[in-house]
């Protein structure tokens, strides 16, 4: 079974709203939400620690929002404000700390990723 599995992308116009959802069947310590755009690399979205604390990356602070439920275990990436740049594939990630931290660096699962396509 798939240990990280995401949900919720779509397509939706500038400005708009989408929540995605990722549910988890392991539990460590740091989730991550990352992004693929159509032709580049992937890069590191956000991230979230057991203790709570979040990093963003610069594009999308202010806008997007990682939490978590931790009875049912699901990991969510709320997006507002919507702009065409964000348009790629999500994935969602998990990974031990490196140097005591979370870092966007050697993940130990990862989903297959969810579709969000933002029209202008």
């Amino acid at each position: 079974p798939q240990e990280l599995v995401e949900s919720g992308g779509g397509s939706v116009q500038t400005g708009g709203s989408l929540k995605l959802s990722c549910a988890a069947s392991v539990r460590i310590r740091c989730m991550y939400w990352f992004r693929q755009p159509p032709g580049q690399q992937r890069e590191g979205v956000a991230i979230l620690d057991t203790g709570g604390g979040t990093t963003y990356t610069d594009s999308v602070k202010g806008r997007f929002t990682i939490s978590r439920d931790s009875a049912k275990n699901i990991l969510y990436l709320q997006m507002n404000s919507l702009k065409p740049e964000d348009t790629a594939m999500y994935f969602c990630a998990a990974g031990p700390t490196y140097g005591d931290r979370c870092q966007y660096v050697g993940m130990r699962y990862w989903g297959k990723g969810t579709l969000v396509t933002i029209s202008s």
